[in-house]
Formats: C-alpha cells, sequence, structure tokens
C-alpha cells in the first residue's frame, strides 16, 4: 500500500459481528488493490472490534480505530474521513459489500470526468444514455426532483473526493437523513458522475436503520425544502413551480389510491400531507 493510497475505504461500525467479516473480504477480493481500509467503531458491545483488528493484524492496508463514547452514524462518517489519505473516499458500511469489480468500475468512471468531485452508482437505466456520464449541479437537481431521481440513494453507493468532502464540512449529524442532505449539498459545490448497477451490494436485515425511514419524513421534508429555497440552489423559479405541482399530484393520486382501497383512517394523514405542500420561493441573498 502507497502512503497516499488512492481509494480510502471507510466502514463504520456499530455491532455489526455477523457482517463485518465478509464486508471486510469483500473489500480484499477487490480486482483495484490500491486502497486503504479504515474501520471506526463507535463503541460496539459485541465482537466487532476484535474482528476488525484479527484481520488488520494480518493485512497492513487495514487500520482499526475506537471512538472514546458512541457519537453517532454521520458524525461517525465524518471521523472515518477525517483517517483517509486516499484521493477518493468509499463508503462500505459494515454490514454491505463491494463487488471484486466495484473500485475499478467507480475509480475509471471518476477519471473520465475530472470536473466532477462526486458520483453515485446503483441507478436505475437512464432511457437516453448509457453509464457513466456528468451532471452538472442544475442537471443533477432537475434528474432528482423532474426524471428518475439521485439523492435517494445511500452513501454505500457514493464515491467523494477527499478534497471535496473537506471543502463542504462532511456529512451533518441528521438520525437519518445525513445522506440525503449531503447529496444536495455536494450538487451544488460540483458535477456529479452517474453510474451504473451492480458495483456493491446493500444487505437488508432487521436492525438497520433505514426499517424506521418512515418515521423521519420530516426530516427530509425539511432538508428539501431548505435547499430548494436557498438562494444558491442551481434551478429557477419556474422549476422550482414544475416540482411543487408535481408534488400535488402524487400527493392527489396517493389520496386517491387510499380511498379506494377503503383506507379511510389513513386519508386524513394524506389530506394534510397535500395541504402542508407550500410553494418553494427562491429566497433572495
Amino acid at each position: 500500500m502507497s502512503s497516499s493510497p488512492t481509494i480510502s475505504i471507510l466502514t463504520t461500525v456499530y455491532n455489526r459481528e455477523k457482517y463485518l467479516a465478509e464486508c471486510i473480504e469483500s473489500v480484499q477480493n477487490s480486482h483495484f488493490q490500491d486502497y486503504e481500509h479504515i474501520i471506526v467503531d463507535d463503541g460496539s458491545s459485541d465482537n466487532s472490534v476484535a474482528i476488525a483488528q484479527a484481520y488488520a493484524a494480518e493485512d497492513s492496508r487495514i487500520r482499526v480505530y475506537q471512538n472514546e463514547t458512541n457519537i453517532g452514524d454521520y458524525p461517525n462518517r465524518n471521523q472515518a474521513a477525517s483517517h483517509a489519505k486516499g484521493k477518493y473516499l468509499k463508503y462500505v458500511d459494515a454490514d454491505d459489500l463491494i463487488y471484486p469489480w466495484g473500485l475499478q468500475i467507480l475509480w475509471e468512471s471518476m477519471e473520465k470526468f475530472p470536473d466532477a468531485g462526486w458520483g453515485l452508482c446503483s441507478l436505475a437505466q437512464d432511457r437516453s444514455r448509457i453509464f457513466p456520464f456528468e451532471l452538472s449541479p442544475a442537471e443533477a437537481y432537475r434528474y432528482h426532483y423532474l426524471g428518475p431521481r439521485l439523492f435517494h440513494k445511500a452513501p454505500l453507493s457514493s464515491i467523494i473526493r477527499k478534497t471535496l468532502f473537506d471543502e463542504v464540512g462532511g456529512f451533518e449529524p441528521f438520525s437519518h437523513a445525513g445522506d440525503f442532505a449531503m447529496w444536495h449539498k455536494l450538487a451544488r459545490h460540483s458535477p456529479v458522475v452517474c453510474m451504473n448497477q451492480g458495483v456493491v451490494w446493500y444487505r437488508k436485515h432487521d436492525d438497520q436503520s433505514s426499517n424506521t425511514q418512515h418515521h423521519h419524513v420530516d426530516q427530509y421534508r425539511n432538508i428539501e425544502r431548505r435547499y430548494l429555497t436557498d438562494p444558491e440552489t442551481p434551478l429557477a423559479q419556474d422549476e422550482l413551480n414544475r416540482i411543487h405541482a408535481n408534488k400535488r399530484k402524487q400527493c392527489r393520486k396517493s389520496l386517491a389510491l387510499t380511498l379506494a382501497k377503503g383506507k379511510f383512517s389513513q386519508a386524513g394523514a394524506k389530506m394534510r400531507e397535500m395541504r402542508s405542500l407550500k410553494p418553494f420561493i427562491k429566497r433572495t441573498s
């Protein structure tokens, strides 16, 4: 491993003894080998640290750190990034995997677009062009809000230049939607590279925080409104009006479907949601 590897793999850990070994081995099996693997434990009470240290004893590319206290998901992602020496940051969570060809695809895709500071993979096939392709800040916002979506991806799907990550200040300490906010923030500062599926593997299990995503709807809405109404949003007011109209249309469709299914107890919540959809008015600086 070089003193400044091309890619820093970042794995944040909290009680993941069931999955961590498989995660580490998926990284070790990568065709692309110019990487370091930083593992930061956030106060696990199981054998996660011992497992990580056992692999580190056999592989000099692995470095294991332990937080003195539990600091939470997104702060720990920032903590892991603070130890990184690579050109690119690549999150591979302790319960997820990366395919052997994954790092190679991510690296090659980013190098094709030197002006882009970050990328997202695992995207649905684009109807008009093949991956990878680059989107400007305005195009990225349109792709998410007026197209097939973009900012819904988890950190596992991202690759970020370390310089850009440091420039924007890393993830904000939301309880669940830190990645959603981060993609909005990165897209304002830099073009993004969109990449194909089959690069990483996202594990679904009963212990993951995404199972409670429906409890954080207000958090997502507040982030959305904050970035769409900001003076620096890359969208024009007429585009913001279209986004608002689309959201009202989606709400009406959802309400009609709820009523058609006889779920009258949920209809009131749908109606309140539609009434709460205020227009996105771009603030002046």
